[in-house]
This record gives C-alpha cells, structure tokens and sequence, in this order.
C-alpha cells in the first residue's frame, strides 16, 4: 500500500509553526510497512486544496490529511473532502454529544454555534472520536475503494488518535504483518555503520535495514514482512543477532521506545553509582537531558553549570595554573572538572565537558567544535576528545551524547 501526506495550514507554509506530524505519521507508516512517496503542505485555500487530494487519490491508496478540521471559517478539510469525494456533510449525533461533554468538563456553558461545525462529518465515514479535543477523526472512501483519513491538527490529539483509531484501521488492511526492531548505536557514524553491513544490506531481502542518522547516532531499523509477529520476530532475530555481533557494545538498545539517558540512568541505578555533573559549553543541556528520566533523583544529586574559569575554581577546584597552562578547553582542565564534581557532590561518578561550541571563540589551535568530555568513576578518570562539526546547537547536542555514552562505556567496562 502506498499513503499520502497532506498537512493543510497556512501557517506551516509561513513557518510560523513546525510541521512535527508529517515526521511523526512517516514513522508511524514505516513501521506499518507502509510506503510514503509523497508529503504535501497547502495552505488554507479551498481550490489548492481540492487539486492536491485529487491528485494525491490518484497516485496513492491512502491520503491522511492533518489540519483544517477547526471551527472557524478558514478550516476546510471536511468540506473540501467532501466535495471531492461527491458527497454531502452530515451530523453526527454521537459526535455532537461528544463537543457538548468536553465542553461541560471544562464547565464552559456558553459554546458558541461554530463549534457545532466540528459534529459535521463527510457522509458514509467512519467517524474517529477526540479524546482530547472537539474534531474528530474520519476515515472516508472514494468510489474506486482508496481512503481518505482526516485528522485534527494539535499533535496531543492527532498522536493519540492515530494509535488508537487509526493504526488498527490500516493493520486491518493488510494482509502482511510487519514486525519491527530498532537497533541504536552511539560512538559510530554514519558512514561507518553503513560501511560495516553493507555486505547485509546489498544482499537483503527479507528482512530489510534501514539506517537512521542521528546526532552523534544511528539507528538501524529492523523490518520483516511475515504472516504472523511470531513469524516476524523470528526472521528479526538472527539479523539483531549479527548486528550485536559486529557492533557489540556501541549497540545500546534494541528498543524503539529506549533513549540513551535511560540506558545510563539503568546503568547507574543497577550498580548503585551516583553521578555528579559539571558542564561549561554545553550550559546544562546534559543535565536537561538525564533528569528526562523518571526516578533518576536517585542517582543524580548536583549539578554544577561552571562556564567561566572562576567558576570552575570555585565550585570544582580547578587548579589555576591548570587553567593559565592548558586553558579551559583542555583535557587537563576537563579531568579536574570531573574530579571536582565528584568531589564536590561526593558521588561515585562525575561527568564534565568543556568545549567550543561557536560560532565565535576558535583558534587555529583549538578550533570550534573542539570539546573534552572526562568521566571519573570510582577513583579513575577517563577523557576522551572530540572534533564535531555543525552549529552551535548540533555541537552542543552531539557533546550531551558523546558524554552520556562515556559514562555507560565506563560502567561497562567496570561491571
């Protein structure tokens, strides 16, 4: 099968918004094992509109429509839909209860009259409810059998209605079963990663690889086309088996839902480590990301943002000779900082990173993108450096990644 993505808004067209559902809903098809050709964004225009659903019903099986099914004038998906389609707009009953019951929930009593235009739906659909909103969902048909899915805009009502209403909708067409596993690896690029299964990936069939470049990551992901998940999960196996073979420990989970912060926070938790962080160019980004975990108060205790030399003197005793010799981005300066944390904190780890994140500050010596990152454990401090590329904002996220996989490369190599 193959879909089609339509984002309907003006204000995406003008940037004033990011359009996050078009990324989401291609991963949510990815995983289905439904080809994406296409993804259009048209503005709030009635004839724009019209031609680019019927030219998508002409190329594609399935044409999912985000945006535009509001109250106000300028909201015209159903209507547009509808009139393509060559049918008429009806209430729904059961969706007009539905207006009336959020609304009573939030003890509104005066709904104004637009609000009812949201209880509209394209005649003969099959009608998806909001939980968390006033627009429903729909799923409509054109005369020669392929669908049109319309969902609201805001991604807290589009993202839950798409798990609940509509992934069982488009599992029940298919007659295949897609089953699925995410293998993420850190500390190797990209390039190198595609270098080490290419042999895999040239001879693939079934299953396939696909892989996803992320900041200072990849990810492989995994597909099996089966007539059963058992079935699936067994052809997935032994591809996961050689990946872990060849990739071995900068593998560090085979779970789509796990992020790294969470790998390390286990990690911590497991061998009853506590962990102290000290950062300068990353400005308390790593710290943002680790407290992402739940529970992780248990391990994490302090956290010290030294971006200047005398903060690191006085909050991490950095030596200030250390600092006259080496400089602040140095690995000496970075080890002292890791020290001092811990130290500090009186925890059994420490992270520290200090760095150039630019776009101003390098040197021909130490150029931007320049960054240390030291993990002390337990007594033992490691350091590794590391010359990234990008914007400011890319340097920084590459350096919370580099450091949080320090740390578990740490652990590991102690445990």
């Amino acid at each position: 099968m193959i879909a089609e993505l339509i984002s309907v808004g003006t204000e995406i067209l003008l940037g004033n918004i990011v359009n996050t559902n078009a990324n989401y809903l291609a991963v949510k098809l990815a995983e289905l094992g439904i080809s994406n050709y296409f993804q259009i964004t048209v503005g709030d225009n009635e004839e724009r509109l019209a031609d680019t659903i019927k030219t998508a019903l002409n190329r594609s099986d399935i044409v999912i429509i985000t945006g535009g099914l509001g109250p106000t004038k300028d909201d015209l998906t159903k209507e547009v839909t509808a009139r393509v389609l060559g049918k008429e707009l009806v209430e729904d009953v059961h969706s007009r209860e539905q207006i009336k019951s959020y609304f009573a929930g939030r003890n509104v009593k005066d709904i104004t009259s637009n609000n009812w235009k949201q209880a509209l739906v394209v005649e003969g659909s099959i009608v998806i409810d909001n939980y968390n909103g006033t627009a429903p969902g729909l799923i409509a048909e054109s005369v020669n059998g392929k669908k049109i899915i319309l969902l609201p805009g805001p991604p807290n009502e589009l993202y839950p209605m798409f798990e609940e209403g509509i992934i069982p909708y488009l599992r029940s067409l298919q007659t295949a079963v897609f089953y699925t596993e995410m293998v993420k690896v850190c500390g190797i690029g990209e390039s190198k990663a595609e270098t080490m299964i290419a042999d895999i990936i040239a001879a693939q069939t079934n299953p396939t690889i696909a892989p996803y470049a992320k900041d200072g990551e990849v990810h492989l992901r995994v597909t099996a086309s089966a007539t059963t998940i058992e079935e699936g999960r067994n052809l997935v196996e032994p591809m996961v088996k050689e990946l872990r073979k060849r990739f071995q420990n900068t593998i560090y989970t085979t779970r789509e839902e796990v992020n790294l912060e969470d790998v390390v926070v286990k990690l911590l938790t497991d061998n009853k480590l506590t962990v102290a962080l000290a950062e300068s160019c990353t400005g308390g980004l790593l710290a943002g990301r680790i407290v992402n975990v739940a529970g992780v108060s248990s391990v994490l205790g302090e956290g010290f943002i030294t971006y200047s030399n005398e903060a690191k003197q006085k909050y991490l005793g950095v030596d200030a000779e250390t600092l006259k010799s080496h400089g602040a981005v140095s690995a000496e300066t970075a080890i002292e900082m890791a020290k001092g944390a811990a130290k500090a904190a009186g925890s059994d780890a420490s992270i520290a990173v200090t760095g150039i994140a630019g776009p101003e500050g390098g040197t021909q010596e130490k150029p931007v993108g320049l960054v240390y990152v030291a993990c002390y454990l337990q007594g033992k401090v490691t350091v590794q450096e590391l010359r990234l590329k990008g914007n400011r904002q890319k340097i920084r996220n590459s350096t919370v990644i580099y450091a949080l996989n320090l740390l578990r490369n740490c652990i590991l190599d102690e445990s």
